[in-house]
């Protein structure tokens, strides 16, 4: 199968500080990555790089057969919202709707200019809501809900539009520990019956125990991809953020610590 995510010799680059260099990655359908770096070194702005929201400075992008760079027009923006769901660091909701209407807005990029939400689309919605344990709270205005209830109905936004390529900037962001294991799990599921998760996380355990594959920022444009059990390492990882740390070992889990 064609992969969700190739690119050639990648670099992206954001107020002189360059992200990655000579990016050379490749992303298969029902993959798991997970991306580490230090808070700053771009992880955000590759993610919206790879979304589409972005040009890249150099080389070859292609998301789901649509080529982004070195050349992009407008028109591809359509079909890549079919193509990935995007997943942002924070939710903002400028104008009065309900959880249900915010969940339905997954559904726009498979609706017609003049095209009203239907049944079925509804149902969808209903569904998604009820994955990420908001099922009673349809009716409910969103500006009345706390900050991990919304982050768990952006996550539902996501399963309404029903994409085959997730990109999650900080995924677990407001959530308490139960709802960070049951959204992890939710998209190892969503993994299994074929999607394909890009998620941007800041505990090696957790990429470690929900990723087969990780992607490594060092912040200066360097780079390491590959599968997780053998990039994501103390050496690595010290390396990656500054600090020494130390591996500790659960069964078959791995955590990392600080020393």
């Amino acid at each position: 199968m064609a992969p969700l995510i190739f690119t050639r010799n990648l670099s992206v680059r954001i107020g002189g500080h360059s992200i990655c260099r000579a990016l050379n990655w490749q992303v298969n359908p029902g993959e798991r990555w997970a991306v580490l770096g230090k808070n700053g070194v771009g992880k955000s702005t590759l993610l919206a790089t790879l979304a589409g929201l972005r040009a890249p400075d150099a080389g070859e992008l292609t998301i789901g057969g649509v080529s982004l760079a070195p050349t992009f027009h407008s028109a591809a923006h359509r079909h890549l919202a079919k193509i990935r769901g995007y997943l942002t660091q924070h939710q903002t909701d400028p104008f009065p709707s309900t959880v249900m209407e915010t969940a339905l807005i997954g559904r726009h990029p498979h609706l017609g200019r003049w095209d009203w939400e239907s049944a079925a689309d509804r149902e969808i919605a209903r569904a998604a809501l009820a994955e990420v344990d908001l099922a009673d709270f349809s009716e409910r205005e969103v500006q009345t809900l706390s900050g991990g209830e919304r982050q768990r109905l952006a996550v539902a936004q996501l399963l309404t539009q029903q994409p085959p390529l997730f990109l999650l900037d900080e995924p677990l962001t407001h959530l308490d520990l139960s709802h960070q294991v049951a959204v992890m799990e939710l998209f190892t599921r969503q993994a299994a019956a074929g999607a394909t998760v890009v998620a941007v996380l800041h505990d090696p355990g957790f990429a470690v125990r929900y990723c087969e594959h990780a992607l490594l920022l060092f912040g200066n444009g360097e780079w390491l991809a590959g599968p997780a059990t053998d990039i994501v390492t103390t050496e690595n990882l010290s390396r990656l953020y500054g600090h020494p740390l130390r591996e500790l070992r659960a069964e078959e889990l791995r955590w990392f610590v600080p020393l």
